[in-house]
């Protein structure tokens, strides 16, 4: 929206300037994006008048003028035939330089001497009229610059409004918003008008056939209209505004549109047949040419303006070809209406054609100011196009449009803004929003909105209002107060933050994955049909297949994004997510667990100029696993088979469990899984579930002093059939609950001679320590002996 800073004060009194008022409206959301100056392009351009004329000596179409500037006479040549002895012109002095860059001298021409140059409108770049020399009214002051007397200096504000402030889209819109903020005198056009004697109803007839699309719409009828250029400030404010000059009646309209932000339609009379408007919907399929000369295909949401045998306009968007305003016009029926903001809005989308109205319409007019702006139009009408305007209006308006009823209370607008206002304060600010109190009820009001403030329909609106004009800015600064609780121990927060330390510190970042996931995906991971997972709980209106429903594990998110890593070169990663997983329950709310997930693939230790680089592999991933835990303090864990889990490699994965109960899993991808994501071979998982683990978390460090007495060792080899995991071994060995007994460690894995095919060999090294004393080799035997004795007992193993 361009403001015009001078147009604006006549309706609204203030002492800002106009980088000041930009300020104010920006502060009070409004933003000004800009504040241009204009009409100060004119400097050395003065009025003069013409004191004689004679002809040019050697030119047969120029004429000798000595022109008036003042007490100052200067000769100059013109070539222009619409001037006279006595007539008041611009004229540019030598030095002055003109809007298109033409730059006055002093000039020899033909033997005369021309000391500047009278101008024509276009010269000056005030319109495009280029016949002839501009002519000054009579009472222009001779020997003042232009600039003044037209009143051309002027501070064009860019205002950039949001959608909810349609109100705002005029020039009085505008000064009512200043008048709120400043607390300036507003003081609107009063038009006057004089009508004749013959009434309006004896011309024109109107039927509103949609009354929910066209909830009111009213006419004029002006007589004797002479179709002509408008007045030379009229163009110039519209031309300020974006808007070009057609006509005087076109420009009238388009002026009281800046001016009440209430949009206008002529109708040349003498094409509207039977004198009669009936607004309607289009018929389905119907075509229509508009004011641009384009054919436009409508439809049945189409609302049309038409006469007795046809359209004549698009209801409120543009008119058309047939009933246009053209030079031989002589009765103007004028359209003001008011049309719902969602049906224009329709058929703008679907006809692809915004105007200034569609515009305006869209975010609403006031309907209130149906009436005024027809009486303010007419009434210029009358005055520059020498027309009579018929007596009367017609107004349909069968269903008035409720203004709505608002409760405030004081407490909620102070809680809200967290000030202090009082009662009379707020009641100040209400009244220069010109909202009506219907009732005073002390520190509670019921109020009504006026009818330009359509986005204004709750108490929350109200008190945003109050807020604006007081200022963001007054809001007091405080601290903000809050509750702090003291952290419970064994928090899953706790739990989770320390689980991220612990991963980041081990090479592996975070990421955050969509909760919505595809069946697919899902399927992808080769889980049996009994397998909760495969069941997740799907979305009612999912956007896509892709997130149709809730995950129930993490992989999939974790694979994708190695994928999408991997398609853009980044092959070396190390991944985990903490996040929630869904499973649906019959009859109940969706369960949610936490889970933990980690991905490693690549390398996985970066190598040097003495160390090749490491790629990343079962024991790696283990070992994260490891110390994981250990660091999360929870019982030392223990890894089993993967027999049965069916997205990890059949000999490359492992169960995690905790004191016998099964807490996740990791191991290597299966390769159809891999293959299923678009993902090599060699890439490592993990998945924990959070929920036992926050069982076993310990927060308490406990503190273990350091020993005082050696530590005695003594291995053990054994051989196991090849499907016989360390892990069964290590477990066997710790049962025994040996006295003294400090660790178990497998120190080597052996496949080859002597050890027979199907067969392995796997060497243990058991720590034993007293707390109290040194313990001797007899002691130390004994206790080892009762572990050898428990190892014989199992089937298949063998000691070395």
């Amino acid at each position: 929206m361009r403001v015009s800073f001078s147009w604006l004060r006549e309706y609204v009194d203030f002492d800002l300037t106009p980088s000041e008022l930009a300020e104010r409206l920006t502060m009070a959301g409004l933003e000004v994006e800009g504040v241009e100056e204009v009409g100060t392009d004119l400097k050395g351009v003065m009025v003069a008048q013409i004191l004689s004329i004679c002809p040019h000596p050697r030119a047969d179409r120029l004429s000798l003028c000595q022109v008036r500037v003042g007490e100052e006479v200067l000769p100059i040549v013109c070539g222009a035939g619409n001037i006279k002895e006595g007539d008041k012109v611009p004229l540019a002095l030598v030095g002055a330089e003109l809007p298109h860059g033409v730059r006055i001298e002093r000039a020899d021409i033909r033997g005369q001497i021309s000391e500047g140059m009278m101008c024509s409108e276009a010269e000056l770049g005030l319109s495009t009229n280029s016949d002839g020399i501009m002519i000054l009214p009579p009472e222009a002051p001779v020997g003042i610059p232009l600039m003044d007397f037209l009143n051309l200096r002027d501070h064009i504000l860019e205002v950039s409004l949001t959608p909810n402030r349609g109100d705002c889209l005029s020039m009085i819109g505008m000064a009512r918003e200043v008048a709120a903020l400043t607390g300036g005198r507003f003081h609107p056009p009063t038009p006057k008008l004089l009508e004749g004697q013959e009434q309006v109803e004896t011309f024109v007839r109107i039927s509103v056939l949609d009354p929910d699309l066209c909830p009111r719409y009213s006419a004029r009828l002006i007589k004797g209209v002479q179709i002509g250029p408008s007045p030379l400030w009229l163009r110039l404010r519209l031309e300020r505004a974006g808007m070009r000059s057609i006509n005087n009646v076109v420009d009238v309209t388009n002026y009281v549109m800046l001016e009440y932000g209430q949009p206008l339609h002529a109708f040349d009379y003498d094409r509207i047949k039977g004198g009669q408007i009936v607004v309607k919907r289009a018929a389905e399929g119907e075509t229509f040419f508009t004011l641009d000369g384009m054919e436009r295909a409508l439809d049945r949401d189409t609302l049309m303006i038409c006469d007795a045998a046809r359209p004549v306009a698009i209801g409120g968007i543009m008119g058309g070809l047939n009933s246009e305003i053209q030079d031989d016009t002589s009765r103007v029926l004028l359209e003001s209406a008011y049309f719902s903001p969602a049906g224009i809005r329709r058929t703008s989308r679907a006809l692809g054609l915004q105007t200034e109205s569609s515009y305006r319409f869209e975010r609403g007019v006031d309907p209130e100011g149906v009436l005024p702006a027809s009486l303010r139009a007419a009434s210029l009408i009358a005055e520059l196009a020498a027309g009579e305007v018929a007596k009367g209006v017609i107004d349909c308006y069968p269903s008035p449009i409720p203004r709505p009823q608002i409760r405030l209370r004081l407490a909620k607008v102070n809680a809200l803004l967290g000030m202090s206002l009082e009662q009379k304060e707020v009641e100040g600010i209400l009244e220069r929003l010109g909202i009506e109190v219907k009732e005073d009820q002390g520190k509670e009001w019921v109020l009504s909105p006026p009818t330009y403030r359509s986005d204004i329909t709750r108490e929350i609106d109200v008190i945003e209002e109050i807020g604006r004009l007081k200022g963001y800015d007054s809001i007091p600064v405080e601290i903000p107060k809050m509750w702090i609780l003291p952290q419970k121990r064994g928090s899953e927060d706790e739990l989770e933050k320390r689980a991220k330390e612990v991963l980041v510190g081990l090479g592996f970042y975070e990421v955050i994955t969509y909760s919505f996931i595809s069946p697919q995906s899902l399927r992808a991971l080769r889980l049996p049909s009994d397998d909760p997972r495969v069941h997740p709980l799907p979305l009612l209106n999912p956007l896509t297949e892709e997130q149709s429903v809730m995950r129930t594990t993490l992989l999939p998110g974790l694979l994708t994004t190695a994928s999408y890593n991997l398609s853009h070169k980044n092959r070396d990663l190390k991944l985990f997510e903490i996040r929630e997983v869904y499973f649906p329950k019959k009859g109940k709310l969706p369960e949610e667990k936490r889970s933990l997930a980690g991905l490693a693939m690549g390398v996985f230790r970066a190598g040097g100029w003495n160390v090749s680089p490491k790629e990343v592999d079962f024991y790696d991933i283990k070992g994260c696993v490891e110390r994981l835990l250990a660091e999360l303090r929870v019982p030392s864990p223990i890894f089993s088979s993967a027999e049965g889990i069916p997205y990890l490699h059949p000999s490359k994965g492992a169960a995690v469990k905790l004191e016998a109960e099964e807490v996740g899993t990791l191991g290597e991808l299966h390769p159809e899984v891999a293959e299923a994501y678009e993902l090599p071979p060699g890439v490592y998982i993990f998945e924990l579930d959070l929920g036992p683990l926050l069982k076993y978390y310990r927060r308490e460090i406990k503190f273990i002093p350091l020993p005082k007495f050696p530590s005695i060792s003594r291995d053990v080899a054994v051989v196991v059939d090849e499907g016989v995991s360390a892990e069964e071994i290590r477990g066997v060995i710790w049962e025994t609950k040996s006295k003294h007994m400090e660790s178990v460690e497998v120190f080597d894995c052996y496949r080859g001679d002597p050890i027979p095919q199907g067969k392995k060999g796997l060497a243990f090294r058991i720590k034993y320590r007293s707390s109290k004393r040194t313990l001797t080799d007899e002691e130390v035997n004994k206790f080892h002996q009762e572990i050898l004795d428990r190892l014989k007992e199992v089937p298949g193993l063998i000691i070395r």
